[in-house]
């Protein structure tokens, strides 16, 4: 659906009135297009930690951009920050040069898990860098984001999928974010323009909306994707399918023999899935006094339980390849709640409960295990809101606009990414670093 009052806002009269009246301002962001350079401008890095050398050899490596007179990137090295007077080399870097940011910059600070520092003074600082790069984020404007990426000691060489998607258009939506990384080992791509080149990847709900954009994005970059959903829409599913050459899998997950039937068909058809996205969910919006039991069970059962029935086979029969993925799709209902969503929330944060229970068990079997939690999204469910709902899930986020179903797809290829081995048990809010739950 088209955002109208952001179409007026870029408008000449629009802008008049926006400037004049200090309404939301949403910016043109920066998406990205195939062939689009990871980097828009220069990058300036600073901080004189252990990351400082690996991520400048990471930076000279990319494409050189076209002549800019603004920076596309702030980076800094906070990982020799030890305690809360180290924090001041923070002001010292960013306060000259945050200004200089072009539209759509990018600031990124590096620092160490605080519960794997030395000290206590350490992991106090390390953990106060949150407050500074969310305010960041909710200051910079004109479409930057600013993100915070805790880096384990030993996994210096596994933050290179990571800082391109950060650095991309790829993360237009995606702001204000935490991003944990550990040790892993880490298959880097022939091509960063097509990392899934022989993968097998699965997506669940894939007939329309995000899924179907999970889909395009994760064919995009190489992958055979085998799109599922349920008989009912069969004729949409055929279609997506047909369209990127994959395969159309009709199957209710909430079936008794669901997880029977999908395991046969992934051993037979392709022995074994290389990446598997959970993405099928429902909404049966009521307050909780006027929901009925069927409302209730069956939001848990396709947006939670099916999930796990399946995640216990995939396991179970050793049907993800090796250093395979799961990555299961969220939303900020499950972090914040939501008013008529006492189902919704429930399954949404049930689903982070998945990624915090299980990630470490599926690390060890060279698995990844993520999820990524959408906030207002321009779909046809949300287009079908009342408007004063819909216009404040557009505007309560720093970007003051809705993302776009590419926006989770994107977030979802860089967790897919064979190089992404060390990005595990992580939940990513692809929101605009929504007000809500902040």
């Amino acid at each position: 659906m088209t955002d109208r009052y952001a179409s007026f806002a870029h408008s000449g009269a629009g802008r008049f009135f926006v400037k004049r009246l200090g309404l939301p301002d949403p910016p043109r962001l920066r998406r990205y297009r195939p062939g689009d350079p990871v980097l828009a401008g220069p990058v300036v890095i600073g901080g004189t930690g252990r990351l400082n050398a690996p991520i400048s050899k990471i930076i000279e490596t990319l494409p050189k951009p076209s002549e800019s007179d603004r920076n596309a990137a702030l980076i800094f090295d906070a990982t020799a920050i030890a305690d809360s007077g180290g924090l001041r080399s923070l002001y010292d870097f960013f306060h000259p040069v945050i200004r200089t940011l072009a539209s759509s910059g990018r600031v990124i600070v590096l620092g160490s898990p605080p519960e794997l520092c030395a000290s206590a003074r350490e992991a106090t600082a390390q953990r106060a860098l949150e407050g500074f790069v969310r305010s960041v984020a909710k200051e910079v404007g004109h479409g930057t984001t600013a993100q915070l990426v805790y880096v384990a000691p030993g996994a210096e060489d596994a933050v290179e999928s990571t800082l391109r998607f950060l650095l991309s258009g790829r993360s237009a939506y995606v702001s204000g974010q935490v991003v944990r990384i550990g040790p892993a080992s880490v298959d880097l791509p022939d091509d960063w323009e097509q990392p899934l080149v022989g993968k097998t990847a699965i997506v669940t709900g894939a007939a329309r909306g995000i899924g179907a954009a999970i889909a395009e994005v994760l064919t995009r970059d190489g992958a055979h994707v085998v799109c599922l959903d349920v008989p009912a829409a069969g004729e949409e599913l055929t279609r997506v399918a047909n369209d990127l050459k994959g395969t159309a899998l009709q199957l209710d997950l909430t079936a008794d023999d669901a997880p029977r039937r999908l395991a046969d068909f992934i051993a037979t058809r392709h022995v074994h899935a290389d990446v598997f996205v959970h993405n099928a969910g429902i909404t049966r919006d009521k307050t909780l006094g006027r929901m009925d039991e069927g409302q209730w069970q069956s939001v848990l059962d396709v947006n939670l339980t099916s999930q796990e029935r399946i995640n216990d086979v995939l396991l179970a029969e050793n049907l993800l390849g090796g250093n395979g993925r799961i990555v299961t799709v969220s939303s900020v209902s499950g972090i914040a709640g939501n008013r008529g969503q006492t189902n919704y929330a429930t399954s949404k944060a049930g689903v982070i409960g998945i990624v915090e229970s299980s990630a470490a068990a599926v690390a060890a079997r060279g698995l990844t295990l993520n999820a990524v939690a959408p906030g207002f999204i321009e779909t046809k469910m949300t287009a079908a809101m009342p408007m004063f709902i819909r216009e404040a899930g557009r505007r309560m986020n720093s970007m003051s606009q809705g993302g776009l179903p590419v926006d989770v797809a994107e977030t979802i290829a860089w967790l897919a990414n064979p190089a992404s081995g060390g990005v595990s048990g992580n939940v990513i809010r692809v929101c605009g670093q929504s007000l809500l739950g902040a």
